[in-house]
């Protein structure tokens, strides 16, 4: 007959510790009281309370030390596992912010991130990488990749929608699957637009800066090396002189001043801004910051009374300062006694937006200085400055947008500005992708239109809720 095998648990390593412990202290307790009994310093009863004090400790210290060795493996083991597990290296590539993808055979796209997703506009379902990624280098870095060739790095740049500049950073990746194709290629993707338009806006600043600044500075010399001799004495050649200087030096403020405001917002052209606007708000705001000057030449500023409100997505600062320079650009070339009407509504897409515009005149020239992505199912919400200045002939609308560009007529005298106004209401029109367009015709007047989207899910305004005209006084 076979022996059975003992099927109690044998006490581990650690069991045997606690329990040589626990003789070792009761042992060395009772040899303690044996010599304080011996000596008379203990009586018997003492002695018997002591002893089983001692014992109760060990047994006490024995069922503490297990219990709490059993239950942290329990309690503890699963958590560094779950934190240090094979899951943890894929829930931090999904929490990076660099767009990440894995793209298997036939140059389909098996993972991506969820940066990678909103960079390239993936939906929820990963097709192939061409049909997303139209750039030859990088197909063809990816497709040497997935034959287990060596990496590449690959720059390119695109333009539309917006200019942007990328560094993709391509490397196999050997996988532990059976069949003719165990290569992944992951793909790392480097967004250089900053650095690039960091580096093209120095430059463009001091090419700008030297050949504007050149004539105002040119002036400013001429003139103070005539006061320091031949006019030093005469009173009304240096009163008039200092005046022209004055004049001089405003201008080259001015042209700083627009110069660093178009070279901050080219520098975030590409990022799309996500705060909430409310147009009619702004446009009261921009019309009290500039009721005094309107004032001063009897122009009145009228708001339209039909305009509904519109909540846009955009930075309250920057649309700001397009409404403001629209605005300030019909004040200056409006005569004086004249009116400026702005207007703001939403609620339609962009084509019906254009096409609700009356004409100036049926022969009036129309352009679009740039124009967002097509989506009909988007709507906009419009801000139209019409004037009744000179207007402008038709063949000088397409370059109205450019920087240092002035019609002819514009480029000296009070009215002359630094050319640089409308080529950033344009940069920034882009940035919050929506659209700028302009309608004039010769000795009729004016009228700018800007449109940005609206976000998703905004509140339709009540017709009945409309703006009230604001108008300046007469002086």
């Amino acid at each position: 007959m076979s022996q059975q095998p003992d099927s109690r648990p044998q006490p581990s390593g650690a069991d045997r510790v606690r329990r040589r412990d626990v003789v070792f202290v009761v042992l060395l307790g009772l040899a303690v009281m044996c010599v304080l009994a011996m000596s008379g310093e203990l009586t018997l009863v003492a002695f018997v309370f002591s002893g089983l004090a001692f014992a109760a400790l060990g047994l006490v210290y024995y069922l503490t030390a297990q219990g709490g060795a059993d239950a942290k493996p329990a309690a503890t083991v699963p958590q560094v596992m779950r934190e240090t597990g094979p899951d943890s290296s894929e829930l931090m590539i999904e929490r990076l912010p660099i767009p990440i993808l894995l793209v298997g055979p036939g140059g389909r796209i098996e993972r991506a991130n969820p940066a990678a997703r909103s960079f390239l506009g993936l939906g929820a379902e990963r097709g192939l990488l061409s049909t997303v990624l139209r750039q030859p280098r990088v197909l063809e870095a990816v497709s040497a990749a997935l034959r287990g060739e060596k990496g590449a790095s690959v720059e390119y740049s695109t333009v539309a929608p917006l200019e942007s500049h990328v560094r993709a950073f391509v490397e196999p990746i050997r996988l532990d699957v059976a069949g003719p194709m165990p290569f992944r290629a992951m793909i790392v993707l480097a967004d250089d637009t900053s650095s690039k338009r960091a580096e093209r806006m120095r430059a463009d600043f001091l090419a700008n800066a030297s050949h504007e600044l050149r004539t105002p500075l040119a002036s400013l010399s001429g003139f103070i090396e005539t006061l320091s001799g031949p006019a030093r004495d005469d009173e009304e050649a240096r009163d008039r002189f200092l005046g022209i200087m004055q004049v001089q030096t405003d201008r080259m403020r001015r042209l700083i001043n627009d110069l660093l405001s178009l070279s901050r917002v080219e520098m975030n052209e590409h990022v799309a801004p996500t705060g909430a606007v409310e147009l009619s708000s702004l446009v009261r705001e921009v019309v009290e910051s500039l009721s005094p000057v309107a004032r001063d030449r009897r122009i009145t500023l009228d708001i339209d009374e039909c305009a509904n409100t519109a909540t846009v997505q955009g930075d309250h600062d920057q649309l700001f300062e397009v409404v403001e320079n629209l605005i300030g650009n019909a004040i200056k070339y409006s005569p004086d006694g004249s009116t400026i009407c702005v207007c703001v509504f939403d609620d339609r897409t962009r084509d019906s937006a254009e096409q609700a515009r009356e004409r100036l005149t049926p022969d009036s020239g129309r352009i679009t200085l740039t124009s967002p992505t097509l989506n009909p199912d988007q709507r906009y919400g419009v801000v139209r400055v019409r004037d009744e200045g000179a207007g402008i002939e038709r063949r000088y609308l397409p370059r109205l947008a450019e920087r240092f560009f002035r019609v002819d007529g514009q480029k000296s005298g009070p009215k002359s500005g630094t050319g640089l106004g409308l080529a950033i209401v344009k940069h920034i029109v882009n940035r919050h992708r929506g659209g700028f367009s302009v309608e004039s015709a010769p000795g009729v007047g004016t009228v700018f239109s800007v449109f940005f989207p609206v976000p998703s899910g905004t509140k339709q305004p009540r017709e009945s809720e409309g703006l009230q005209p604001l108008e300046t006084d007469e002086a």
